[in-house]
């Protein structure tokens, strides 16, 4: 049987399109003594896109497998609604997964192709027709159900992919890089169709990607994984705005937060973060309480500021004229992006990425002046990369 076609058959119809939740608790899987994932617990509420996140190589595949029972856990629980399909066979856990690479039955018709996992199951024929026309409709298909996959863009043939999940009607979709494939252009139309389809079915989605920018778009939750262990869940915006360490910080977010090491330093009752090239910028007021509350005196710290964090300052740059709280920057690569400029520039010896919006255009070898721009600030303890600043409450 072709592993996209994963969930229950006739004897679960009866609960077939009511999405569920779906907990995670104290997962492992391991490889002899490698540990692949170690001790995952989330949940995803009924109805919640969940997204999973990280770099190659840091377990996110693998958990999705695992829910999809094509991996065998070596500890811990996956708990379906309210039934524990840990040890359930694929076919058996009510759930449908899209893979990156389609899966498509090359010799079968669009509609062949989307109705494959009713007919096995032996849904009647009006069933069928009913759940593919539905399918099809929603996913912009109808005009094409007796093509064969040769004949569709990359595109046309991942929305039938996700069609032939969702007649399916089960209570988790998984979905496992399904845009990887795509270029830019696709990939940026096919997450407003997943989004749509999402707020259309109500329905509970694990969603596996490397890319940020897939997560930040379209998860209610993010879940940041690395080495097989949870950095960080939360909101997109918690994410980005409150990271609770570097890693998480330099993950979410394109351009990456810059990251600059350094002391802090108090005077009369300020705190500045001096970089270890001079560069010097104040603590905000809202934050003090909580630095001084978690930093560690003689201990080197991590200052993060983001690339459009920083804007130019109108003031000239001159050599002489230094401009308190400002940065004096020399260009060194310019990238035009349209409406925005992404720069890479020396300031204090450190190289930065800066976004500047229009009508910006410095080129390389151009001085420029920056201010730092944000109510967010972000310190880190450079020995254990956690956060050490949030802001007073």
């Amino acid at each position: 049987m072709n592993t996209t076609e994963t969930s229950a058959g006739n004897a679960d119809s009866a609960r077939a399109g009511t999405a569920s939740s779906l907990t995670i608790t104290k997962v492992t899987k391991a490889y002899g003594k490698k540990v692949v994932l170690d001790q995952l617990s989330f949940q995803a509420e009924q109805g919640e896109f969940i997204v999973l996140v990280g770099p190659s190589g840091c377990g996110k595949s693998t958990m999705l497998r695992a829910i999809a029972g094509l991996e065998t856990i070596s500890g811990g629980s996956i708990t379906i609604g309210d039934r524990d399909v840990s040890d359930l066979p694929p076919k058996d856990r009510d759930i449908a997964m899209v893979f990156q690479d389609y899966a498509l039955y090359p010799h079968k018709t669009v509609y062949e192709n989307i109705a494959f996992g009713l007919r096995i199951r032996k849904y009647d024929e009006k069933t069928i027709d009913d759940r593919v026309q539905e399918a099809a409709s929603k996913l912009g298909l109808t005009q094409m159900l007796d093509r064969r996959p040769a004949a569709l863009s990359g595109g046309q043939r991942q929305r039938v992919a996700i069609g032939r999940a969702i007649v399916r009607k089960p209570k988790v979709f998984l979905f496992d890089e399904p845009l990887s494939n795509l270029d830019a252009k696709l990939r940026g139309s096919m997450r407003i169709s997943i989004a749509r389809l999402h707020k259309d079915l109500k329905a509970t989605i694990v969603y596996v990607t490397h890319d940020q920018i897939e997560a930040m778009t379209l998860a209610d939750k993010i879940i940041v994984l690395s080495g097989g262990h949870i950095q960080q869940m939360g909101t997109p915006l918690d994410l980005y705005y409150h990271p609770n360490n570097v890693f998480v910080a330099t993950f979410i977010g394109s351009p990456p937060m810059n990251i600059l090491e350094g002391r802090l330093e108090d005077r009369s009752g300020s705190l500045f973060f001096v970089s270890t090239g001079g560069l010097t910028v104040e603590v905000p007021e809202s934050y003090r309480s909580t630095v001084r509350a978690n930093w560690k005196p003689g201990r080197s710290v991590l200052w993060g500021v983001r690339p459009e964090n920083m804007r130019i300052e109108d003031h000239p740059v001159t050599k002489t004229k230094p401009v308190a709280g400002c940065f004096d920057a020399k260009i060194i690569v310019t990238e035009m992006l349209g409406a925005s400029s992404s720069v890479v520039c020396d300031i204090s010896g450190h190289e930065l990425h800066v976004s500047l919006p229009e009508p910006h255009r410095p080129v390389a070898g151009d001085f420029i002046r920056l201010v730092f721009a944000s109510k967010h600030f972000y310190l880190f303890d450079k020995e254990t990369e956690a956060t050490i600043s949030e802001p007073a409450h």
